[in-house]
């Protein structure tokens, strides 16, 4: 049977213009890809301090749901007791141990210091190379520069200094407050941001999950709906455990220091606790810091710092966390490790902190489109 021709160059315009179609539609997916990642690339300070606030705000949703669970209230008044409480908390350590962590905070940033001059001088004696230790060479540059520049005849004995070097003194005075001001503008901004988003975001969850719905289309929003159902529970559950396991290791290394004898171990148990929010990375520059800080009191305190700092790690890798976090994730070390390395490095400090939870968002959707795939497979079988 011959096909007549119009039919013919009608199928073949049709095809034509389905290409064509096809094309735009992927040419305009791959500019709204490259844009996206642009964007996030050129705002991810920004983005990642927006997801902060929002991780602030499960959190407090989550301990919010605790209390509910053994008391009837409205979730308002839940909200407002958890963070009432949580002031109550600060303002207690803050009050009891402020002038103790001031003090151990100076007396650790000391020994530190005297730590890795005599750490350097150690490995200099011995033939190796120490320019990794030079964090600041831009100031060695710098007084090179002024031992080269012609420094003005200092006043006399009784005599004023000239107007060019009260006008040069008080620049530099003025530089150095202004950038102080700033960079102290810009933590308070940023801890006020995390807070107001944390807690607008635990005052109305139902408001902002309901908003996300309605983005997505109709016809895929149970799908959305079970996707961001599990992110949530995901990162409410993995929070409390976070809780628990960083108020844990700090626990015991600020008690397994004490008894050692080495200074400041409140100090260094508040850090390794923070940093127990960070996954391997945290643990490492934990320890690090209690082994330098104790080579201050002998290598004995020292050793003994290590065997502590290892069997406190052994106790967070091996008992608390998988106790505490077997149903909230299952990620394998080596692929959390290396998204924290890649995070870091793109993203500094920002990527590094949360990568985990980050981390933990891709999983849950991973895990959902391969059960609704295995789904229809089944169905289809």
């Amino acid at each position: 049977m011959t096909i007549p021709a119009d039919e013919r160059l009608r199928t073949r315009t049709d095809l034509a213009r389905d290409q064509a179609w096809a094309i735009s539609v992927g040419g305009i997916g791959v500019v709204l890809f490259a844009a996206l990642l642009a964007f996030t690339w050129y705002f991810a300070t920004t983005l990642l301090l927006i997801f902060t606030g929002m991780l602030l705000g499960v959190g407090l949703n989550a301990l919010t749901n605790a209390l509910g669970r053994r008391v009837h209230l409205p979730h308002t008044l839940r909200l407002a007791i958890v963070c009432v409480a949580l002031a109550l908390m600060l303002a207690g350590v803050a009050d009891l141990g402020g002038a103790t962590i001031a003090e151990q905070a100076s007396l650790l940033s000391k020994t530190i210091k005297s730590q890795i001059t005599n750490v350097r001088s150690f490995l200099e004696n011995h033939g190796i190379d120490t320019s990794f230790f030079d964090f600041g060479s831009a100031a060695p540059a710098a007084s090179t520069d002024a031992a080269t520049t012609p420094i003005p005849n200092p006043p006399s004995h009784g005599q004023l200094p000239g107007a060019g070097a009260l006008a040069s003194s008080g620049g530099a005075i003025v530089s150095q407050t202004f950038k102080l001001l700033l960079g102290t503008i810009n933590a308070v901004g940023n801890v006020f941001i995390v807070l107001f988003l944390g807690l607008a975001f635990a005052a109305q969850p139902s408001i902002y999950h309901d908003g996300l719905l309605f983005l997505a289309p109709a016809r895929h929003r149970t799908r959305v709906t079970l996707i961001i159902d599990g992110i949530s529970e995901t990162l409410e559950r993995w929070l409390i455990a976070q809780i628990i396991v960083m108020l844990a290791v700090g626990a015991v290394t600020w008690i397994g220091l004490a008894v050692i004898g080495i200074p400041g171990s409140f100090i260094l148990g508040i850090q390794a606790g923070l940093l127990a929010f960070i996954p391997t990375v945290g643990a490492i520059i934990a320890g690090v810091v209690v082994v330098l800080a104790s080579l201050a009191s002998g290598w004995i305190a020292a050793l003994s710092a290590l065997i502590l700092f290892l069997g406190v790690h052994a106790m967070e890798s091996y008992v608390l966390t998988p106790l505490l976090q077997r149903q909230a994730l299952d990620i394998p070390p080596a692929t959390l490790f290396a998204f924290q390395i890649l995070l870091g490095v793109v993203f500094g400090i920002w990527g590094l902190a949360l990568a985990l939870p980050l981390v933990a968002i891709a999983k849950v959707m991973i895990d959902h489109f391969k059960t609704y795939e295995a789904t229809l497979r089944a169905e289809a079988a």
